[in-house]
């Protein structure tokens, strides 16, 4: 039974929000039923958002009455609450400024430190506080705003925090984009509009989902085995294997999910393509719906992303709306259905399964593999799960056929690949190339400095690549034969003047922040590595040190549950091995493994 004492009455505004969130109360269930699966406790999540943004706290008894709503015990609740940065669980200023004080931004002359602080939008008071990586690398320093109450609203900026609160109604930016070959996935990005499904059709849309149909599931599955297609998040598992595993699954129940939470520091790619080109998103996850023979797909986007999920929402809608999804999908006589839902601020939401948790609304803490997802996924169900630009491959590769799709880049890395190109560079963007490009070609592409200090190739998560070493190919065996590591496509350069051991000391706080703590692997390893380096850093370092870090990544590496553990270590570890910290770390610790 509930052990927590009891609270007062919700106020009528929270009783409003929590009608329109998840409705009344459900009928007296047998209390001796333990279920996990897609009852009403999945709306928790929404739920809370709903309170965030309507109220802008979660009280106790706001959420005591979410709990009997939904009947979901108050302790799970608050800790699924308490789990997010951007839900807040104790009264606050109506609007809040989330500063991103991470390794894109903290390169540019105009980023102002934030420690956390108030000010003032008229009479209002206004919360500031520091941020990890807000996905807006190319448009740094970066802000977002969230207002509650009444006209609530969720918008991002550049500049100061008097920039971003001015901010609010304006048209944001539009990203650069740039096609050093095919334009498979970004041709249509500032040429269509992306509201208008007229557009989208105009320039080629649906004619994939008209060609699956016309196929059938079986050649569908073959062409994109056929394709090569491998994973664009950073896992690079092939796609075909992926869904030809789910389609043959005894289970009738499945699901397509997208993972749009992308949230590793200085990647953009998937924002771009969610706003610039959503139909594209909407007619892939329908193509795999009907093909894997799911009859529901879910889309977790990023809590950070307002205008994509605004554009990704609307989409959803006009497509149902057409006839392209629903119980007859463009008349088919299958039915396929996508839900959009809002992530809160986890970076490790992005793993896989700590994803299927949070859309269960439950904690985002990864599950131990196997089972695996094609087996075990959301609601217990074999599940689909790809990223955002790993779906945008589909329409094309039935559009140009596998043949022509392997004809660019190599055999182990065909086609094209996105790369999010921040920091120290004349122009930051997304650049869309043939896998076999290497990395100064593409540095040149974005105006990187001559003489860079290094480059970060995969995020937080990736590795440092000095000055002398940019002639990699950028090909899954490329990266692999160097050492080093694609990720999700993020390319951070930083100049010769940077403060290196600045962004590595940012990086161990970023795990150590990240972290979800379920596994003490991670969950200490992540805070004894940031120790260690501001240790390096002050000049106050231990005679164990150096062979701390190398322990730490050791452990780290072979024990986490999840990828963040495992790759937490791996900036930190080239950094040091490059010597990039020698200027800060006394003698350097050089010899230690990432």
């Amino acid at each position: 039974m509930e052990s927590r004492p009891p609270v007062g009455a919700p106020t009528p505004a929270e009783v409003c929000v929590l009608d329109g969130a998840v409705g009344g109360r459900a009928d007296a269930l047998d209390t001796r039923v333990i279920r996990r699966g897609p009852d009403r406790r999945h709306l928790l999540l929404p739920a809370l958002h709903a309170l965030q943004d309507g109220i802008g706290w979660i009280s106790p008894e706001a959420l005591a009455e979410l709990c009997a709503r939904l009947e979901v015990p108050r302790a799970e609740a608050f800790g699924v609450a308490t789990f997010y940065a951007l839900l807040r669980t104790e009264e606050g200023p109506r609007t809040v400024v989330h500063a991103c004080d991470d390794i894109a931004c903290r390169v540019h002359p105009e980023y102002r430190e934030l420690s956390g602080g108030a000010g003032h939008s008229g009479s209002e008071p206004v919360g500031v506080h520091p941020s990890p990586c807000l996905g807006q690398c190319d448009r740094a320093p970066a802000l977002f705003v969230q207002r509650s109450g009444t006209g609530a609203a969720r918008w991002t900026a550049t500049g100061s925090v008097d920039d971003a609160l001015a901010a609010e109604g304006a048209a944001a930016v539009a990203p650069r984009v740039v096609a050093a070959g095919p334009a498979w996935l970004t041709g249509r990005i500032g040429v269509a509009d992306p509201t208008s499904l007229e557009e989208y059709r105009a320039h080629g849309g649906y004619q994939a989902l008209r060609a699956a149909l016309a196929m059938g599931p079986e050649a569908v599955l073959r062409e994109v085995a056929d394709s090569g297609l491998r994973g664009r998040g950073g896992a690079a598992f092939p796609t075909g294997v992926k869904w030809r595993a789910v389609a043959g699954s005894a289970r009738r129940e499945r699901y397509v999910v997208c993972n749009a939470d992308e949230s590793e520091p200085g990647t953009f790619k998937d924002r771009v393509l969610l706003e610039g080109d959503p139909f594209a998103l909407v007619e892939s996850m329908t193509i795999a719906g009907v093909t894997v023979g799911a009859s529901r797909g879910y889309v977790y986007i990023r809590g950070e992303y307002p205008t994509a999920e605004e554009r990704i929402i609307a989409a959803v809608d006009e497509a149902r709306r057409r006839g392209f999804l629903g119980s007859d999908v463009a008349g088919s006589g299958l039915g396929f259905d996508i839900e959009v839902r809002r992530g809160a601020g986890a970076y490790i939401c992005g793993e896989e399964t700590a994803l299927f948790n949070s859309l269960e609304g439950y904690r985002g803490e990864p599950r131990s593999k196997p089972p695996f997802p094609t087996e075990v996924g959301l609601f217990g169900r074999p599940t689909v799960v790809n990223n955002v630009e790993t779906l945008h491959n589909v329409p094309v590769i039935l559009s140009v056929g596998a043949g022509a799709f392997r004809a660019v880049g190599t055999a182990e890395s065909p086609g094209t690949k996105l790369f999010s190109v921040a920091g120290d560079v004349a122009r930051a963007g997304v650049y869309e190339v043939p896998f076999d490009t290497r990395l100064d070609e593409l540095l040149e592409l974005a105006g990187a400095p001559a003489s860079p200090g290094a480059t970060l190739l995969g995020g937080a998560a990736g590795v440092f690549v000095p000055p002398g070493a940019t002639d990699v190919p950028l090909t899954f065996e490329g990266v692999r034969a160097a050492g080093l590591t694609l990720g999700s496509g993020a390319v951070t350069v930083f100049g010769a003047t940077s403060d290196l051991g600045d962004i590595v000391e940012r990086i161990t706080a970023f795990f150590r922040d990240e972290s979800c703590g379920q596994c003490v692997p991670c969950r200490v390893g992540t805070v004894r590595q940031n120790e260690t380096i501001v240790r390096l850093r002050s000049g106050s370092r231990l005679p164990g040190d150096a062979g701390l870090i190398e322990d730490l990544a050791t452990v780290m590496s072979d024990a986490s549950i999840c990828g963040l553990g495992h790759t937490a270590a791996s900036a930190v570890g080239s950094a040091l091995r490059l010597g990039l910290l020698d200027g800060v770390a006394g003698n350097g610790a050089g010899g230690t493994r990432s």
